[in-house]
């Protein structure tokens, strides 16, 4: 084991590193931490307005008129998951150009331009403007565009011959404007005549095509188990070697995540299947129970079999209140898990079998498939009901935490026996 970890320090770490710290990867993770508290108060006014109790539609259509009360979460839900694709055009370019040192607000700016340049609300066959493009739909669209703009107005920017230089004197932000001028201009120039040859071709409307031919499908390969049960292992395996996996993976997770959330809910909303389900809330009320590899199992575990162990109890009782709210760097570095020979079989096998227990219970309809984004930070169990609207959610979350603690059981007693013997062999010298 020794030697894999040394093999492995050697020659991936350093590789992995590398992806964890990539500009473009970071700037689309940072761009979606910056919307997560919209979508997560466009996920609760879904929630008032879907709430699965017996009565409360009556209830709440008596009260306040049918079609009513339900314009509080609607307006809600204009204001954030309907305007996704444009929140991340911005965010995602802001924090890309900053990485540069560049001008970040500017280039957020010009990204905007550029996507709706781009056909954001392009008319649909009948002519009609439309607004669907804001959305998730358009959001694969909105991150390369966001990406491929500020590469084009940073490189653009950095010229001097674009830049117009005002006077001493002049304030910042007139000098700013002036100087991202040319670029801009530029900048949002290329994309214009980029979309005017795709319609040139009969393609009227590039975002809902691009939706058709490359997100969609993308993110119905994505459902499947066996791309779930490889984002559970590259986020355990990255963390256990140091290395904040679920930082690195999440670029790919957000992509797939509000898209598949959109269209859970909206099949909700119409009374349909549930389509999707892989996403963030799976992950999260499921699987990362306690943090990356459910470690709020193996705090139980070492609570039950290994309290002789000095070191591990003490980790843990520090750990129990973070792990609670789904933090577990106190258990990663503390414990330590991290480079730890005896927890490397339960911290990459656990999330493994929770994914496909979790996979499998929802595919045969044990559970209802998640529809709401709930804060990482929300307890296990509390998790599971809130994410899918039902009592299944966590009573499934609850069974995930218990085979979490019988993963862990035999290797925390291994734990302790290895140090009561160290122990005995330090008194006997």
């Amino acid at each position: 084991m020794n030697g894999f970890i040394a093999f492995m320090e050697k020659h991936f770490i350093p590789y992995a590193a590398k992806i964890g710290g990539q500009r473009h990867l970071v700037a689309v993770r940072d761009g979606f931490i910056a919307t997560m508290p919209l979508m997560i108060l466009g996920s609760f006014a879904v929630l008032i307005n879907n709430l699965p109790i017996p009565g409360y539609l009556d209830f709440m259509n008596n009260i306040f008129g049918e079609g009513k009360w339900q314009n509080f979460g609607g307006n809600i839900w204009n204001g954030t998951f309907a305007i996704l694709a444009l929140l991340i055009a911005f965010t995602v370019a802001y924090n890309l150009a900053k990485s540069y040192d560049k001008d970040a607000l500017s280039s957020g700016v010009i990204s905007v331009a550029t996507f709706f340049t781009i056909g954001a609300i392009a008319p649909d066959d009948k002519g009609i403007p439309g607004v669907g493009g804001l959305g998730s739909v358009g959001l694969f669209l909105a991150l390369i565009v966001a990406i491929l703009s500020t590469e084009i107005f940073t490189r653009l920017s950095g010229n001097p011959k674009l830049i117009i230089k005002m006077p001493d004197g002049v304030p910042p932000a007139v000098s700013r404007s002036f100087a991202a001028l040319f670029p801009s201009m530029i900048t949002v120039s290329i994309f214009a005549l980029i979309t005017a040859l795709f319609q040139a071709f009969g393609i009227t409307n590039l975002v809902n095509e691009f939706y058709k031919l490359i997100q969609e499908p993308f993110m119905g390969l994505a459902n499947s188990w066996g791309v779930a049960l490889l984002l559970a292992f590259i986020s355990a395996f990255l963390w256990f070697f140091g290395l904040h996996g679920a930082n690195i993976i999440d670029p790919f997770m957000q992509t797939i995540n509000a898209p598949a959330i959109t269209a859970n809910q909206e099949a909700l909303k119409a009374g349909k299947e549930l389509p999707y389900i892989v996403n963030k809330p799976f992950f999260d009320s499921f699987v990362n129970m306690g943090g990356t590899g459910a470690t709020i199992g193996l705090i139980i575990a070492i609570f039950i079999v290994a309290r002789k162990h000095k070191a591990y109890m003490t980790v843990s009782k520090l750990s129990a209140a973070p792990g609670v709210f789904n933090i577990n760097e106190p258990m990663m570095f503390g414990l330590p898990i991290v480079l730890n020979p005896i927890m490397f079989i339960p911290y990459i096998l656990t999330p493994m079998v929770l994914v496909t227990i979790a996979y499998f219970a929802t595919k045969l309809g044990l559970v209802p498939a998640a529809t709401i984004i709930t804060p990482w930070t929300m307890p296990p169990v509390i998790g599971g009901a809130l994410a899918t609207q039902s009592i299944a959610g966590g009573i499934l979350a609850a069974v995930n935490l218990i085979i979490a603690v019988l993963i862990y059981l035999p290797f925390a007693k291994m734990a302790q026996i290895q140090e009561l013997r160290r122990e005995k062999g330090e008194a006997e010298a």
